[in-house]
């Protein structure tokens, strides 16, 4: 009688051990399953959507003309100590480009740094490049001349590739090259230091006398676009609705880009209007 009561607590044991067992697999079963289904939903790249580099030909009725384009906004931020998402325009398809086609060739001029300020072509081989990995393969220059003197094309070795390239002016405070802007920090540099004449942005489209008669030369920018088209830009004013000098003051609304260019096909060697 004891020994068959032994054997049913022995078996009830097993039966214990063995229902024990079973749950034990079916929860890390569950367990793995919830943690690769936590895995997939963390990856950043799942559900983001491939976009295509455009393949159409250049629209040529934007070539051999006049461009303008006013108060293309950047960053509200008012951030003077770190870099502004850039924002990218087609100067081809004469319209801004949203951030997520930043790895294709359908943009041509990158506006990024502080306040958005320095600009740069669209080019997938240089890694400081904002389109690295791309296949553009554009680039950008400055010349010390004025926009309606400025016909010839230069040749491709004279195109930078990297990111953020043109911007603050060495005439003016925090200088970094030959830029299209001149920054006046305390306003002393173009003005008389007045409280509404500090922290101007002065863009060089046309001559600009100092306040001890120097006389900085205008600047016009370069582009080879993201398909080996070209474009020459006069940067006008990054004030909303405020193309005048005269007008421009420390309270005066930022960022928006005021800007005119003229585009030539690939291979061409002058800038002209047809």
């Amino acid at each position: 009688m004891i020994l068959n009561k032994n054997k049913e607590i022995m078996d009830i044991n097993k039966y214990i051990a063995k229902a024990a067992l079973s749950i034990t697999y079916v929860f890390l079963a569950f367990l793995v399953i919830g943690f690769v289904a936590c895995d997939k939903g963390n990856d950043p790249g799942q559900d983001e959507e491939e976009i295509p580099d455009d393949t159409t030909p250049s629209d040529e009725s934007n070539f051999y003309k006049l461009i303008r384009v006013e108060n293309f906004q950047g960053t509200q931020d008012n951030n003077f100590e770190s870099a502004a998402a850039a924002i990218y325009y087609s100067l081809e398809n004469n319209k801004p480009m949203e951030a997520k086609y930043q790895q294709t060739n359908r943009w041509d001029l990158a506006f990024g740094g502080l306040l958005n300020s320095f600009v740069s072509g669209n080019n997938g081989s240089n890694s400081t490049n904002s389109g690295y990995g791309n296949t553009a393969k554009g680039g950008i220059a400055i010349i010390e001349k004025p926009f309606d003197e400025v016909t010839d094309i230069p040749v491709d070795s004279e195109f930078k590739t990297g990111g953020n390239l043109i911007g603050t002016d060495n005439y003016g405070e925090f200088g970094e090259g030959i830029g299209w802007y001149l920054y006046d920090f305390a306003g002393i540099i173009v003005r008389d230091g007045a409280y509404a004449n500090q922290h101007v942005a002065y863009a060089l489209d046309r001559p600009l006398t100092l306040k001890n008669g120097t006389v900085v030369p205008p600047r016009t920018v370069i582009v080879r676009t993201a398909k080996g088209n070209y474009a020459k830009i006069k940067l006008i004013s990054l004030y909303k609705d405020q193309f005048e000098r005269s007008e421009w003051t420390r309270s005066s609304p930022k960022v928006y880009f005021t800007f005119e260019y003229i585009l030539a096909p690939a291979g061409s060697t002058k800038f002209e209007i047809k």
